[in-house]
């Protein structure tokens, strides 16, 4: 029977990611990104960002590429992390779509996402639409990670930014700051206990068989 022991609180900042999904000079989805960076920051955070220019198609180099290290490397450090992309064509973009696809659901004995809080967010530059934000939540469940129940979708995005990139005072604002308020939330009640909420039976039992294997194998050499 598995018993809950409670381990020792971090004291550390919530360790945050934001990954975004345009190369745009002016990128709406990293200037959200970068606006809720600022407001969780100013929560208590840490917060970084992965720049997804020169990241090559997935499998089209291999996994030692530097830019695909440095976002491994990024999950790994995150514990938390914030996905913003721009709705193309009713579905998130290439370039959002090729930063989660190098992501694997393993490196070795690491699982840089499975555990990590998330929360998703869309800029639109028509009306108010969610498959952007539908689709990284399928996603998010795929990568076993916590998706939190709020997210933004900022509609005409070309309106809602200053020259300067600063969001203009909103309820598109306020919902961001609503977002980052509850990831942070989760952020802290769910990083010191990941591993007793993600400990499952089959994996058990198969490290079990693969133990008693060696065992085995290892009496019989």
């Amino acid at each position: 029977m598995l018993e809950l022991t409670t381990p020792p609180s971090s004291t550390h900042k919530p360790r945050i990611l934001f990954l975004y999904g345009s190369l745009r000079k002016r990128s709406y989805s990293r200037l959200l990104a970068e606006e809720a960076a600022r407001i969780i920051t100013e929560m208590g955070a840490e917060a970084r960002f992965y720049d997804p220019f020169e990241l090559p198609l997935c499998d089209s180099v291999t996994a030692e590429h530097p830019k695909v290290i440095e976002l491994r490397s990024l999950c790994e450090w995150s514990e938390g992390q914030v996905w913003s992309s721009p709705e193309r064509h009713g579905a998130v973009t290439g370039v959002m779509k090729n930063q989660i696809d190098w992501i694997p659901l393993n490196i070795g004995a690491v699982r840089p996402t499975q555990g990590r809080t998330l929360a998703v967010m869309q800029v639109s530059g028509g009306s108010q639409s969610f498959n952007a934000v539908n689709s990284l939540r399928l996603l998010g469940r795929w990568m076993r990670m916590f998706t939190i129940p709020n997210q933004s979708s900022v509609a005409k995005a070309y309106e809602q930014f200053d020259e300067d990139g600063r969001m203009k005072d909103s309820s598109y604002r306020d919902r961001v700051i609503d977002v980052m308020e509850e990831l942070y939330k989760f952020t802290l009640l769910l990083r010191d206990h990941v591993d007793y909420l993600t400990d499952r039976h089959s994996e058990r039992k198969e490290a079990e068989v693969k133990r008693v294997a060696e065992l085995v194998a290892k009496a019989s050499a």
